[in-house]
Protein backbone atom coordinates (compact mmCIF):
# COMPACT_ATOMS: atom_id res chain seq x y z
CA UNK A 1 0.00 0.00 0.00
CA UNK A 2 2.85 2.40 0.83
CA UNK A 3 4.40 1.69 -2.56
CA UNK A 4 1.15 2.50 -4.33
CA UNK A 5 0.80 5.78 -2.43
CA UNK A 6 4.41 6.66 -3.23
CA UNK A 7 3.84 5.98 -6.93
CA UNK A 8 0.66 8.08 -6.94
CA UNK A 9 2.46 10.89 -5.14
CA UNK A 10 5.32 10.80 -7.63
CA UNK A 11 2.87 10.80 -10.54
CA UNK A 12 1.16 13.93 -9.17
CA UNK A 13 4.53 15.64 -8.68
CA UNK A 14 5.69 14.79 -12.20
CA UNK A 15 2.39 15.96 -13.64
CA UNK A 16 2.70 19.28 -11.83
CA UNK A 17 6.29 19.72 -12.99
CA UNK A 18 5.32 18.87 -16.55
CA UNK A 19 2.40 21.32 -16.39
CA UNK A 20 4.73 24.04 -15.16
CA UNK A 21 7.15 23.38 -18.02
CA UNK A 22 4.33 23.31 -20.56
CA UNK A 23 2.95 26.59 -19.23
CA UNK A 24 6.17 28.44 -20.07
CA UNK A 25 5.05 28.99 -23.66
CA UNK A 26 1.66 30.23 -22.41
CA UNK A 27 3.20 32.76 -20.03
CA UNK A 28 4.24 35.13 -22.82
CA UNK A 29 0.59 35.99 -23.46
CA UNK A 30 -1.20 34.91 -20.26
CA UNK A 31 1.41 36.12 -17.74
CA UNK A 32 3.62 34.20 -15.32
CA UNK A 33 0.66 33.50 -13.03
CA UNK A 34 -2.06 33.50 -15.71
CA UNK A 35 -3.06 36.97 -14.55
CA UNK A 36 -3.23 38.68 -17.95
CA UNK A 37 -5.79 38.86 -20.71
CA UNK A 38 -3.89 37.29 -23.60
CA UNK A 39 -3.40 39.89 -26.33
CA UNK A 40 -5.92 42.03 -24.40
CA UNK A 41 -8.68 39.71 -25.67
CA UNK A 42 -9.01 36.57 -23.57
CA UNK A 43 -10.34 36.11 -20.08
CA UNK A 44 -7.85 35.97 -17.22
CA UNK A 45 -7.44 32.22 -16.70
CA UNK A 46 -5.92 32.33 -13.19
CA UNK A 47 -8.29 30.56 -10.84
CA UNK A 48 -10.00 28.47 -13.52
CA UNK A 49 -10.76 24.95 -12.40
CA UNK A 50 -8.83 22.21 -14.19
CA UNK A 51 -11.94 20.79 -15.89
CA UNK A 52 -12.89 24.19 -17.36
CA UNK A 53 -9.38 24.76 -18.68
CA UNK A 54 -9.11 21.23 -20.09
CA UNK A 55 -12.42 21.64 -21.91
CA UNK A 56 -11.21 24.92 -23.40
CA UNK A 57 -7.85 23.46 -24.47
CA UNK A 58 -9.52 20.46 -26.11
CA UNK A 59 -11.96 22.76 -27.90
CA UNK A 60 -9.13 24.88 -29.24
CA UNK A 61 -7.22 21.80 -30.39
CA UNK A 62 -10.31 20.41 -32.14
CA UNK A 63 -11.02 23.78 -33.75
CA UNK A 64 -14.47 23.98 -32.15
CA UNK A 65 -13.66 26.86 -29.79
CA UNK A 66 -13.05 30.41 -31.01
CA UNK A 67 -13.50 32.64 -28.00
CA UNK A 68 -12.93 36.30 -28.90
CA UNK A 69 -11.24 35.34 -32.16
CA UNK A 70 -8.46 33.40 -30.46
CA UNK A 71 -9.38 30.03 -32.01
CA UNK A 72 -6.78 29.88 -34.79
CA UNK A 73 -3.94 31.08 -32.58
CA UNK A 74 -4.79 28.67 -29.77
CA UNK A 75 -5.37 25.78 -32.18
CA UNK A 76 -1.77 26.22 -33.31
CA UNK A 77 -0.58 26.27 -29.70
CA UNK A 78 -2.47 23.07 -28.88
CA UNK A 79 -1.61 21.20 -32.10
CA UNK A 80 1.32 19.24 -30.65
CA UNK A 81 -0.10 18.69 -27.16
CA UNK A 82 -1.29 15.24 -26.18
CA UNK A 83 -4.31 14.68 -23.96
CA UNK A 84 -1.90 14.01 -21.07
CA UNK A 85 -0.08 17.28 -21.76
CA UNK A 86 -3.33 19.23 -21.83
CA UNK A 87 -4.43 17.60 -18.55
CA UNK A 88 -1.09 18.43 -16.89
CA UNK A 89 -1.30 22.00 -18.19
CA UNK A 90 -4.89 22.42 -17.00
CA UNK A 91 -3.98 21.02 -13.58
CA UNK A 92 -1.09 23.45 -13.32
CA UNK A 93 -3.17 26.46 -14.38
CA UNK A 94 -5.69 25.55 -11.66
CA UNK A 95 -2.94 26.12 -9.07
CA UNK A 96 -2.37 29.69 -10.23
CA UNK A 97 -4.38 32.23 -8.29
Amino acid sequence: MKTLLAILGLTVMLSAANGSALYQKCAACHGLKAEKQALAKSEVIAGWKSDKTLEALKGYKAGTRNTKGMGALMKGQMATMSDADMKALADYIATLK
